[in-house]
């Protein structure tokens, strides 16, 4: 049965899934670095992108392949490549589509690493990564010049929750033949949101998070949505000379795959950042179960919020669920639910307060972590935006009493209870 006809909760299972001669259930991990090659023909064909095969595990191995195939399955991509991280899928993404000299737009709603990796280490390489005062069409459309390769925002900003309008980016970015890139770590594997439905182009998704689901492994994925037209001549590294490959066309050869084949073929054998077999094993053994578990965690986020917007120690509730969320009605539109399994919150008092509130919790991790089958709590102020100057915390609206939950699969009254009597304590 082809799978466009599947549903989302029959592929993040059948995805992928080969029976091999052994008929073992599992899917097997290949611990190896390299490959045998039957004759030096058939490897200078591979050596050459002119036969698919195997050469070394840090373009590709077969435990991986079949994770590959069932994430672009699941987004309905014409091919996807996983990384070693969801920043490395990020890095891999923007160096394919930019040079020296090359600008991407970009939301300012963003993680605080994504944010880092942006205003320092691409710029520092030659890329300017130009931020938009919003996420909105208009505030971007000003930056955009013909040096521009690409805009980029999250599905949904990471902590603010907002949710950006991706039909309305994804046609501003073809009015200027640039892809449309969609940091879709909050859309859960594309369960929650599937950019690619809306007219995005790319989708970079951290599978450290719900893809794998339980905080044992660091990934990364890139999905490749196969409907960009690679020749309208700004991406001459795609639709011309490859000086990595004897002038090869990377288009011309593999047609609407040119892009993730790029990622691959040049990205990931320059920089190196691949995962082990055995992670991608992991992110497999996580995919079967990711509906049922981002479904609970929704309805368990959406019970804490109600806790917290009723509680007088709590200045405010931040959930894309309740209709007061800025992001409210866009939520309706581009996630399954309306609504994510992350929320944030402001307390009253101090930063000083807001340290203790935390340290007071014993059943919510204290970590730097979302989508784990554990409930998370994570100062931003303090951790994952802390390098940011002040102007850009307050941009991305960050402030010393913000707190950002990510919901697990705990009994959401043991959750409440404890922030019960974390609250009782400040």
């Amino acid at each position: 049965m082809s799978s466009d006809k599947l549903h989302f909760e029959t592929l993040q299972i059948h995805g992928g899934y080969h029976v091999d001669q052994s008929q073992a259930r599992g899917i097997a991990i290949h611990p190896t670095a390299a490959y045998h090659f039957p004759s030096c023909d058939y490897a200078a064909n591979l050596f050459t992108l002119s036969e698919p095969g195997y050469i070394y595990t840090r373009l590709h191995n077969p435990t991986t392949a079949a994770y590959e195939e069932r994430i672009a399955a699941l987004y309905g991509g014409v091919g996807a490549l996983a990384t070693s991280s969801g920043m490395s899928a990020i890095l891999l993404t923007v160096t394919s589509l930019a040079k020296q000299g090359d600008n991407i737009v970009t939301s300012p709603y963003l993680y605080g690493g994504t944010h880092n990796q942006f205003v320092i280490s691409l710029r520092n390489l030659g890329i300017d990564c130009r931020m938009a005062a919003s996420d909105n069409a208009q505030d971007m459309a000003g930056l955009i010049d013909d040096k521009t390769r690409a805009i980029f925002v999250e599905s949904m900003g990471n902590p603010t929750c907002r949710v950006a309008d991706i039909e309305a980016l994804a046609e501003l970015a073809h009015s200027h033949n640039i892809p449309l890139v969609v940091d879709n770590t909050f859309g859960a594997g594309g369960y929650l949101c599937n950019p690619l439905d809306w007219g995005a182009d790319i989708i970079t998704d951290s599978a450290t998070k719900w893809i794998n689901g339980h905080g044992n492994a660091m990934g990364g994925i890139i999905v490749d949505g196969g409907k960009f037209d690679w020749s309208c001549g700004k991406f001459p590294t795609i639709d011309g000379p490859s000086e990595g490959y004897h002038g090869l066309n990377l288009y011309e050869a593999f047609g609407n795959q040119a892009f993730i084949v790029k990622c691959r073929v040049d990205g990931m054998r320059d920089f190196g950042c691949c995962p082990s077999s055995f992670d991608a094993y992991l992110m497999l053994l996580g995919l079967e179960t990711l509906s049922l578990r981002v479904k609970h965690e929704v309805e368990s986020t959406y019970r804490l919020a109600e806790f917290c917007r009723q509680h007088p120690k709590v200045r405010s509730v931040s959930f894309v669920g309740f209709e007061d969320h800025s992001s409210y009605e866009l939520a309706k539109k581009y996630f399954r639910f309306g609504a994510s399994a992350v929320m944030t919150i402001e307390l009253e008092g101090t930063l000083e307060s807001t340290v203790k509130f935390v340290e007071s919790l014993r059943l919510s991790a204290h970590m730097t972590m979302i989508g784990d089958s554990i409930t998370v709590v994570t100062h931003p102020a303090s951790t994952t935006h802390k390098q940011l100057s002040d102007q850009a915390k307050e941009a991305a609206g960050i402030t010393p009493t913000l707190l950002r939950i990510s919901l697990g699969l705990e009994n959401v009254e043991d959750i409440i209870a404890d922030y019960q009597q974390a609250l009782e304590k400040i």
